[in-house]
């Protein structure tokens, strides 16, 4: 089992404490990945400065492959995060060479050499989809807090399973929500809804599950960490109910430390 994760990384800085540790969206599902011990490689653009070789580094320590890391004259990109009551609290995003990256016909036929890929929101890879989907790789979508946003939209016909955040929807609203991914082309459908678990949705039937109680010291890359867990429980070929809880478990860990990742 082998998945490949395409998009965004940055170097979260925690400012009031001067902080600062590897991530992003799909950089983390990578290196949660490995943690596990299933295989993951990782597809994007770092700069050519001190945080860029930082985060290569890391990776390479993890155990990501990293064959395919561009690196770009520039700026890696970097998130500004602060601690609000244990809860991570987002500031401004510095996009640095991300913004600039896009993958390459190279980058796709690395891709499809894997059992599943990942992309994210604000990795610029969702153009790819189609051909992936196409060619009978699995994919996953992280569509983050906008599963309904422009880039989500072009994602979500040629996604296996879609993922999104939403912690302050009613149940009943949250349902409909699915129905409606669904329907735009996803095999499943899955919300994470922080400290009330998650749901998802197979175009007939409706899972829940709870998180699993642990203490909270930093809530970033607890969505990352339920996405990895996930993937490798339904590349495992897993009940959806298993893989949620898989998600779940996986996410306990990481809330249990500071940052993203150790």
């Amino acid at each position: 089992m082998k998945i490949a994760c395409i998009g965004d990384n940055c170097i979260d800085s925690y400012d009031e404490t001067g902080a600062c540790y590897p991530g992003g969206n799909a950089v983390n599902v990578a290196v949660y990945l490995r943690r596990m011990g299933v295989e993951s490689s990782y597809v994007g653009a770092v700069g050519n400065d001190e945080n860029g070789e930082r985060l290569r580094r890391a990776l390479l320590e993890k155990g990501v492959d990293v064959s395919r890391l561009r690196v770009i004259d520039g700026p890696t990109a970097v998130s500004h995060v602060r601690m609000l009551d244990g809860d991570r609290v987002f500031g401004e995003y510095e996009e640095g060479v991300m913004a600039d990256f896009r993958p390459t016909q190279e980058d796709v036929e690395f891709l499809c050499i894997h059992d599943l890929a990942a992309a994210t929101l604000w990795g610029h890879a969702e153009f790819i989809l189609p051909e992936l989907h196409c060619r009978g790789i699995p994919t996953a979508f992280d569509a983050s807090e906008s599963p309904l946003c422009e880039t989500a939209r072009i994602a979500l016909p040629h996604t296996t399973l879609f993922f999104f955040s939403d912690s302050n929807s009613e149940d009943a609203a949250l349902r409909e929500k699915l129905r409606e991914l669904r329907s735009m082309g996803p095999e499943l459908v899955i919300a994470t809804q922080g400290g009330r678990g998650s749901l998802a949705f197979d175009g007939t039937e409706f899972y829940t599950a709870d998180v699993v109680p642990c203490p909270v010291v930093d809530t970033l890359g607890a969505g990352d960490s339920y996405i990895a867990g996930f993937l490798a429980a339904w590349l495992s070929r897993q009940p959806v109910p298993i893989c949620m809880t898989a998600g779940a478990k996986n996410a306990a860990v990481t809330i249990g430390y500071t940052g993203a990742w150790k």
